[in-house]
């Protein structure tokens, strides 16, 4: 499987509204540390503006009991569909998998709001674990 590009898709109902998450995490996603501090520790700005296209955020989280880092591009930002997208550029992530990306999308159906998560990638060893964790999985509730 090594070298072949895999893709996860997860979808949540999401009780607090999904207008409430995409401006969480396209223009305030250091908040999430607020939120969820012993998962999420920091969300800094390295360039551009939260929310706005081509800008680089770090973030700093634990999963599974490990500290990591993330340094990922925001492109995608679509606010009339509520998307974005996170192009992962450095970080612990990169030692398992390249060419990740990670797009969240809000969407409404029967009066319920659903985060629809989609994880690309590609893993560096077939040996690898694919990018799964109890914790990743329920970080947003």
């Amino acid at each position: 499987m090594a070298g072949l590009p895999c893709k996860l898709i997860a979808q949540i109902a999401f009780k607090a509204g999904g207008d409430v998450f995409h401006q969480l995490f396209t223009k305030k996603p250091q908040h999430l540390a607020t939120v969820t501090p012993v998962k999420i520790q920091a969300c800094d700005l390295h360039q551009g503006n939260y929310g706005i296209n081509g800008s680089v955020i770090q973030w700093k989280y634990t999963i599974d009991g490990k500290e990591q880092t993330a340094k990922q591009l925001l492109h995608d930002i679509d606010y009339t569909t509520k998307q974005i997208s996170f192009k992962m550029l450095e970080g612990d992530l990169l030692e398992l998998y390249k060419n990740m990306d990670i797009t969240i999308h809000i969407e409404t159906k029967d009066g319920v709001d659903f985060v629809t998560w989609t994880i690309i990638y590609e893993l560096i060893n077939a040996d690898n674990p694919h990018p799964l964790s109890s914790e990743l999985l329920h970080r947003v509730h």
